[in-house]
């Protein structure tokens, strides 16, 4: 069964180690509620988000799942601070979302006009004792 998991562009700037399509990695899953990426990526493309990688423990957390990466997109997007908003919190555009599939995600992106780099989409599949690297 394929997964599909939301990875934040800090976690891997952060504390992350790169990875590839091919790759076996171990990480911490967090189940997602889809809403909470309906303005960044869609709605549509939201509902298909399984987990968010976690590499920040809050205690409670799951253990690791070993994962076959099968693909990497980046993510990027335009923000803003909403017209009216008495805070400097900036929020995602619906619908600026650009998708860019990439042989490697180490928490950098090249630069894009009008857009800010924001995450990875992923694909894996669990990995099965004995399996992988």
């Amino acid at each position: 069964m394929t997964l599909t998991i939301w990875v934040d562009d800090w976690q891997i700037q952060c504390c992350g180690e790169s990875f590839t399509p091919g790759d076996v990695v171990s990480w911490q899953l967090l189940e997602v509620d889809p809403e909470d990426y309906a303005d960044l990526v869609g709605r549509d493309r939201a509902a298909e988000i399984d987990f968010c990688e976690e590499h920040h423990g809050r205690g409670d957390d799951p253990a690791p799942t070993r994962l076959r990466v099968l693909t990497v997109t980046e993510v990027h997007c335009r923000y803003v601070v909403p017209p009216g908003s008495t805070s400097n919190a900036r929020h995602p555009v619906p619908g600026t979302t650009e998708w860019v599939p990439v042989r490697q995600a180490d928490g950098r992106a090249l630069k894009r006009q009008h857009v800010e780099f924001t995450g990875y989409l992923v694909t894996a599949e669990r990995v099965v004792d004995g399996e992988g690297a």
